[in-house]
């Protein structure tokens, strides 16, 4: 991606954060970005080729911030994580469970980008309600985030079926931008939201340990293969 039409959707996010997504104007854009308008529309054609790659580009850096606060927990060392929410630093860890906790509450820091990140993320989300075209780029964009979210499930609960791990991704995902809205809105204290993010994770996690996954059918034993 060219550094000119990064500066674009990063100043896109910035405004929709600000503004809203009906509040953005390609004047405004133009200004926060440092380009002309007409390279926005060169770049994007239209208001809503600009809304999808933005909506993308807030999903892509969360990713980004994410993989970056677990690159800097691996530098610690083993057997340690960093606590988003805390100053104390490296604490010891339990492993997979305290890997996925932490995962789910980077989405929920008192830092200006994940402010940022966190806010456009909800007006694209909520815009898509009224624009259909936006609804393919967000659709995609939770299906692979409850993907990951499943996939350290699994590692938590490794005997759970598949159908059970994305259920309980997509509760838990579902979760985390409501709180994450109710935060950023003043109804809810961040403490509080961290708090209910780790009951929900702990509620889901002992759920899932009532699930095993049934084993492929060839190795399931037959009238013919039974032990006597």
């Amino acid at each position: 991606m060219s550094d000119r039409r990064t500066a674009i959707l990063e100043a896109a996010a910035t405004v929709i954060a600000r503004r809203g997504v009906r509040g953005l104007r390609v004047e405004e854009l133009a200004v926060e970005a440092g380009v002309s308008k007409a390279l926005i529309y060169y770049h994007f054609e239209d208001r809503t080729g600009l809304l999808r790659r933005t909506l993308a580009f807030v999903n892509n850096r969360a990713e980004r911030y994410t993989a970056e606060q677990s690159a800097a927990d691996a530098a610690v060392g083993p057997g340690a994580v960093t606590d988003p929410g805390t100053t104390t630093g490296a604490i010891p860890t339990a492993g997979p469970l305290r890997r996925l906790e932490q995962a789910l509450l980077l989405e929920l820091q008192d830092l200006p980008h994940v402010r940022e990140n966190s806010t456009a993320w909800g007006e694209l989300r909520a815009s898509a309600v009224f624009d259909p075209e936006l609804r393919g780029e967000l659709a995609l964009a939770s299906v692979i985030w409850a993907r990951e979210v499943a996939d350290q499930l699994g590692e938590v609960r490794p005997t759970a079926p598949e159908s059970a791990l994305i259920a309980s991704a997509e509760r838990l995902t579902a979760l985390l931008e409501g709180l994450s809205a109710r935060w950023l809105s003043g109804i809810l204290p961040l403490p509080d939201a961290r708090t209910r993010m780790r009951e929900a994770i702990g509620v889901e996690v002992a759920h899932l340990a009532g699930h095993v996954a049934c084993p492929p059918a060839d190795d399931m034993p037959t009238s013919s293969n039974k032990l006597d």
